[in-house]
């Protein structure tokens, strides 16, 4: 009997005419509802995101006159293009806005918060001093993007007031600053330290490479390292302070005899936003009387165009490795009124370390002959020759 009532529920199962009731189980959130656990609502598209893979990028920046190294990032949804300046020596990230009047931002791309659909207002402002210029601003939340790599609700200062003319006749939109959080006004978090908090960076890094004689052809390279953009090893000394990329200077010598200078430590922040060598107030004359140069009635320092090849190399050591400046990183040829002359890019800076040693600043005079690395997860900065 057993058999045939089996052969004939099979019979009816084929024909459709039994129908058997599932057992329904009570989903994940219902279960867990029962127990008092209410799970938030989550977007059921969110799995088909791709994820986003730690990564690096190698970008083109401009370079104006040996003077101001730049490039493109983009702001907002849709996205819109700004001019900004690569500044190892500040920690802020601003551009120009609409919020803003005088001519400074006016000759200038403006950013508009009512045209992008991600950007978020904070209601907080800042205030912000430069060697050269200065301006006022509030924050804001959008979506960043530095050569392909995009950072979203990345904090971004709007300017609203920016008196004075040093920022009217720049190439720049604004300035993208890429020192440490501590130095950064408003306690603005730094486009660097929110790459390096969500893993979008295959190393915790970045380099540059400026090129020289007003040259396109600079790179800022974001998470790896261009090994054909120098030569030999990257030479590397920690950074002594985290707020500016400040490292320790154990010598100055001059056509390779040791100056003294020195002889006590000496500190130099390596910065890209700072054009010349900027040496201590103190040491300034005695520098430039044993480069042979002549300072003229609008202070600036002048040589025999004609003895550049013979004049001494200024080198540094630092932390064992010796860095040559020759006379062609430091001199530059120039022509006015049909006169040519050569000046020496040495300035000088009469504040002190923070530790009170004598100060330097490695700008793009020094950083022109070094591909620099600023090593964020080991707190350190490399130097290789550049090619």
């Amino acid at each position: 009997m057993k058999c045939l009532v089996a052969v004939l529920v099979c019979v009816a199962l084929a024909e459709g005419i039994v129908r058997i009731p599932l057992k329904k189980h009570k989903s994940m959130r219902e279960a867990l509802r029962e127990k008092g656990i209410h799970l938030p609502y989550q977007d059921p598209a969110l799995k088909y995101q791709t994820h986003r893979l730690a990564s690096s990028a190698n970008m083109y920046i401009n370079n104006y006159a040996d003077t101001t190294y730049y490039g493109p990032i983009s702001i907002g949804t849709p996205p819109k293009s700004f001019q900004v300046l690569f500044d190892t020596g500040s920690s802020n990230l601003w551009v120009d806005s609409v919020y803003c009047n005088t001519e400074a931002c006016n000759t200038h791309e403006k950013f508009n918060p009512k045209t992008s659909s991600t950007y978020k207002a904070t209601g907080k402002t800042f205030e912000l001093s430069y060697g050269a210029g200065s301006l006022d601003g509030v924050f804001g939340y959008d979506t960043v993007n530095v050569g392909g790599i995009v950072v979203t609700q990345q904090e971004i200062g709007l300017s609203t007031n920016e008196p004075g003319e040093n920022f009217v006749v720049a190439k720049f939109d604004g300035i993208l600053g890429l020192a440490y959080p501590y130095i950064s006004a408003g306690g603005q978090t730094p486009l660097v330290d929110t790459m390096i908090s969500r893993n979008l960076l295959k190393a915790d890094l970045f380099a540059f490479y400026l090129s020289r004689n007003a040259e396109q052809g600079s790179v800022l390279s974001l998470g790896d390292v261009d090994y054909s953009l120098f030569q030999g090893q990257i030479h590397w000394t920690p950074v002594v302070s985290e707020s500016y990329w400040e490292i320790g200077v154990q010598g100055f010598q001059i056509n390779g005899q040791e100056t003294g200078i020195c002889s006590q430590g000496c500190q130099s922040i390596v910065d890209t936003g700072t054009s010349m060598l900027t040496a201590p107030g103190q040491y300034l004359n005695n520098i430039m009387q044993a480069i042979g140069a002549q300072e003229d009635e609008n202070g600036m320092f002048l040589v025999d165009c004609s003895q550049i090849n013979n004049l001494p190399t200024l080198s540094f050591v630092v932390s064992g490795a010796t860095l040559p400046l020759p006379p062609s990183a430091y001199i530059s040829q120039q022509s006015q009124n049909g006169y040519q002359y050569c000046s020496v890019n040495i300035t000088p800076t009469y504040l002190a370390s923070q530790n009170g040693q004598p100060l330097w600043i490695f700008g793009d005079v020094f950083l022109r002959e070094y591909y620099s690395v600023f090593d964020r997860a080991n707190n350190r900065v490399g130097f290789a020759t550049a090619v």
